[in-house]
């Protein structure tokens, strides 16, 4: 069973790395959606980052 976790490929916190890890989808994709979709919502992005890396466990 696949569990959501923070990436140890890691370019700030390992939040799109974890994602992009159990999605099978490669990391770099999460991170350009990630950034596009910060631009687009004015900012929310970062804060929903910064809770994201709050919930998801690193172990």
């Amino acid at each position: 069973m696949k569990r959501l976790l923070l990436s140890h490929d890691r370019k700030i916190l390992g939040v799109c790395g974890g994602i992009g890890e159990y999605l099978d989808v490669d990391p770099a994709v999460i991170r350009i959606l990630w950034v596009i979709g910060t631009f687009a919502s004015f900012g929310m992005g970062i804060l929903i980052y910064i809770i994201s890396f709050l919930i998801i466990s690193s172990e």
